[in-house]
């Protein structure tokens, strides 16, 4: 018994002094600066590819309304800014970087996600905030993002719903859009809980209470930020409704319903080939099997994608020139 306690304590030093290596490497200017360059190149290869991807194969855009493709571009990047701006509602008002960056945050995410696994964006998401913005601790961008992500899943919910209920769809696409609906009261119900929960006697007893008691957000706060990403979903929502008429598909608030919903169920999975792949071909799914032809489908979810990532490559160039004058102006004497 003794040689396992002394194992166990060995154990213990062992991770504490890993993660005390760990924290030196990420306070280290050069540490920072090779990981904020390795996210540069790799930014740089993924673009590199997709360019020269759609320089051998047909543009998924090419063919549609050209003005309602620009529109439906300017909806997705001002869904950007919204989450943006609701994600900052999140972490507490000494804490809080600015709502351009975290919509660049978010954006990044969502270019990188052409060739990153499912779930490593959340990774781009707190590199970018951190490199930004430094105000915000490490564990409070965490648990900021859970509560985006929860939040996001019960802003999904109404949109389920409607899609279900004025949409013409198949008991077991209702099936699965009840499954989403769901989780979406679940997560509803701990966005709710947590406020209330961080400021109990019985939970501060306990370290992890305590540290929820410090960074969690009030009330009128997390009603704000779900308010705030809920018009960001609805957003989306028109803009794919307007992409659904650019390139033939016709104007539909079921198809642009369930589309959004397949995408956003998609993007909570905790593996998959890539986040940009994984979303398209779960949203080409499900509008295939609302009767849409399958060719049809997937060029549609590919065009898509496409016009999200070129909507994030816009946010993140508009957040870095505003983030540079607001230092150049800092700067100046």
């Amino acid at each position: 018994m003794a040689w396992v306690v002394a194992a166990l304590r060995l154990g213990r030093m062992r991770t504490r002094s890993a993660l005390q290596t760990i924290l030196r490497a990420g306070r280290s200017r050069r540490v920072r600066l090779a990981v904020f360059a390795g996210f540069s190149l790799g930014a740089t290869a993924v673009t590199a590819v997709s360019a020269r991807h759609f320089a051998t194969s047909r543009w998924p855009l090419a063919g549609g309304n050209a003005w309602l493709i620009a529109v439906a571009g300017l909806l997705f990047l001002l869904a950007f800014a919204l989450k943006g701006a609701g994600w900052r509602r999140l972490l507490r008002r000494g804490e809080r970087p600015g709502s351009h960056a975290l919509a660049a945050a978010n954006a990044a995410a969502s270019v990188t996600g052409v060739a990153l696994p499912g779930r490593l964006d959340d990774v781009v998401r707190i590199a970018v905030a951190r490199r930004f913005s430094s105000r915000a601790g490490f564990g409070a961008l965490c648990l900021s993002l859970a509560v985006v992500g929860l939040i996001d899943a019960a802003a999904v919910t109404p949109l389920a719903s409607v899609a279900a209920g004025v949409g013409a769809v198949s008991p077991a696409l209702r099936a699965g859009l009840a499954v989403v609906g769901g989780a979406g009261i679940a997560a509803a119900a701990i966005v709710l809980a947590l406020p209330y929960a961080s400021r109990s006697a019985r939970v501060s007893r306990f370290r992890v209470g305590r540290w929820l008691g410090r960074h969690a957000t009030s009330p009128q706060d997390s009603a704000h930020a779900w308010a705030i990403v809920s018009a960001s979903w609805v957003v989306r929502a028109i803009a794919l409704y307007v992409l659904l008429g650019a390139l033939g598909v016709g104007h539909s608030i079921p198809l642009a319903l369930l589309f959004l919903t397949a995408t956003a169920a998609a993007a909570v999975l905790p593996l998959g080939p890539a986040g940009a792949a994984t979303q398209a071909g779960a949203g080409a799914a499900i509008l295939a099997a609302a009767g849409v032809p399958v060719s049809q489908a997937i060029a549609f979810g590919l065009a898509a994608q496409a016009l999200v990532v070129l909507a994030g490559a816009a946010v993140v160039l508009l957040a870095g020139a505003w983030e540079a004058r607001l230092r150049l102006v800092a700067a100046r004497p």
